[in-house]
């Protein structure tokens, strides 16, 4: 492919960064590329076309948008590898069985649609050093959106900008980044916050004790509604509004299939639960007895941590059996060709996963993780991503949000209510506070981000489902009609978690139904 399209590109006039090519090497059809190529050179008036081209996000849009139908679906692994924020649809006929009829000498061969999905993710291929300016940039935008998510809050009555607070004492909305928070010598709350135009300081009486206490959940860079009464030396509030993440109804599949969630396999180490994991696919496979449903489970999910990674901890190398990145993967691999072909994998990265812990993550490695991208029914995505699946006819299926929850440990410790019970034992709580923030790490410190113009961590579309990981908890719970679902692991009890008090759950597999919503908790352990 490499030379072919290089050759291309010297025919047409086009100079090509010997980078760029590498990009289309797993393009099957020629002329697909080919076409990219033109369109992406007409683009460009210099001709000469380098990886850096590919940074503008919005220009490659537009490209991948020309390009005939008929070949969009031959560079889409393309569109992948550039993280673009793209749909993936995924319906796939896998031969499952031929059935003889002697008395009508008709050979009938039975068929399984691989169910469809589609994939949203974030872009993630960065090729800018980042600068002040970006960051300048990524917190004003973020700002812009949640304010509009806030603004449709009838609480928030006289809502006004900062710069418009007179001298005068009147009652007034206003909608702020929190700047700084502290507890006064005589307990009341001081909060300073800023919006576009201006900071303001507000004050949170001692004597408000259920304000006080709905106060805890205010964490800082989050933004937020705040109603108040004072001038514009101080204001005093009277209530805060969280830009909350809400459904106003519980969706119901046409059909009765299911979804399954796992993650935190850590294929690698020995302390992994081979035996635990297979007893699971043999239940996929229907090898076990007595298990009606097994055979509509349609999608299992993977939020993070399939294998264990190498170098993630000090001293880790002690507890691996595969002392490899590119082994740990293969092992993996391996156990997942064993589950039946109809069934539709999709698994997102954690931060064992080899790849960098900046968020978004990028997919797997491919230089590592090539004998994942070789398994056919198996879907890549980055972390976070959205991804929506049960679409039949009307139905327009379910949105699930993946996020692998590196920022929890870090609510945790931030955050009062969260801290005293010990919420890393209670995944579900974290995750509800976070959908209360419409945000997966709104404080600048609770995780390392790249600082996209769009944000990649607010929640802009409220999920049907939340799903993640990181914890080794497994939960499942509803807040404001959003399913949580956290994640039990496959490995044993660590050392680190002993000294950290966590009590991880192990090989618990929650079985979604996409008709009933019934969840139920198969137990492998």
């Amino acid at each position: 492919m490499d030379q072919s399209l290089l050759q291309f590109c010297l025919k047409k006039g086009f100079l090509v960064d010997p980078e760029v090519l590498t990009l289309f090497k797993d393009i099957e059809n020629p002329v697909s590329a080919q076409i990219f190529m033109e369109s992406l050179a007409q683009h460009n008036s210099t001709r000469m076309i380098t990886k850096q081209f590919f940074s503008n996000t919005s220009l490659i849009h537009e490209v991948f948008s020309r390009i005939p139908e008929e070949h969009k679906r031959s560079i889409e692994k393309l569109q992948i590898k550039l993280g673009l924020n793209i749909e993936i649809s995924r319906e796939i006929q896998t031969p499952i069985s031929e059935v003889s009829s002697s008395s009508t000498k008709l050979d009938l061969v039975v068929k399984q649609t691989r169910a469809p999905i589609k994939v949203f993710c974030s872009p993630t291929n960065f090729n800018k050093k980042i600068e002040v300016s970006d960051f300048v940039k990524h917190y004003k935008n973020r700002f812009i959106e949640i304010k509009g998510v806030l603004q449709e809050h009838v609480e928030l009555t006289n809502l006004v900008s900062i710069n418009k607070i007179s001298n005068n004492k009147q009652s007034l909305s206003i909608i702020g980044l929190v700047l700084e928070k502290k507890l006064t010598k005589n307990k009341n709350l001081i909060l300073r916050v800023e919006d576009l135009t201006g900071t303001t300081s507000l004050l949170i009486s001692a004597n408000k004790l259920e304000l006080l206490k709905k106060a805890e959940d205010v964490v800082l860079d989050s933004v937020l509604g705040f109603k108040c009464s004072g001038n514009k030396e101080i204001l005093f509030v009277n209530d805060i509004i969280f830009p909350e993440a809400v459904l106003f109804e519980r969706k119901h599949g046409p059909e009765e299939n299911y979804a399954a969630f796992i993650g935190d396999l850590h294929v690698g180490t020995g302390l992994f639960m081979e035996d635990k994991f297979l007893r699971f696919i043999d239940y996929l496979n229907g090898v076990l007895p007595s298990q009606p449903s097994a055979d509509k489970i349609k999608y299992l999910f993977i939020v993070g941590d399939l294998v264990c990674g190498v170098g993630i901890y000090p001293g880790q190398e002690k507890e691996l059996i595969i002392k490899d990145l590119e082994g740990q993967f293969q092992k993996a691999a391996e156990l997942l060709s064993k589950i039946r072909k109809d069934i539709q994998i999709v698994i997102c990265p954690g931060n064992h996963d080899g790849v960098r812990i900046m968020e978004p993550q990028p997919l797997f490695d491919e230089k590592y993780a090539w004998p994942i991208y070789q398994l056919e029914n198996v879907t890549l995505v980055t972390n976070p991503s959205r991804i929506v699946f049960g679409e039949n006819g009307s139905f327009p299926g379910f949105n699930l949000l993946m996020y692998h929850g590196y920022s929890y440990h870090y609510y945790v410790d931030n955050v009062g209510h969260l801290r005293r019970a010990k919420a890393t034992n209670s995944p579900e709580k974290i995750m509800a506070f976070l959908l209360k923030h419409r945000h997966m790490a709104p404080t600048h410190a609770s995780t390392l981000y790249y600082p996209l113009e769009k944000d990649s961590l607010f929640i802009r579309e409220v999920p049907d489902i939340f799903f993640s990981g990181h914890t080794h908890k497994g939960a499942v719970t509803y807040a404001n009609n959003v399913l949580i679902i956290s994640a039990s692991t496959w490995e044993s009890k660590t050392e680190f978690q002993e000294k950290m008090g966590n009590e991880p759950d192990f090989c618990k597999v929650p079985l979604f139904n996409l008709k009933t919503r019934a969840v139920h908790v198969l137990d492998f352990e």
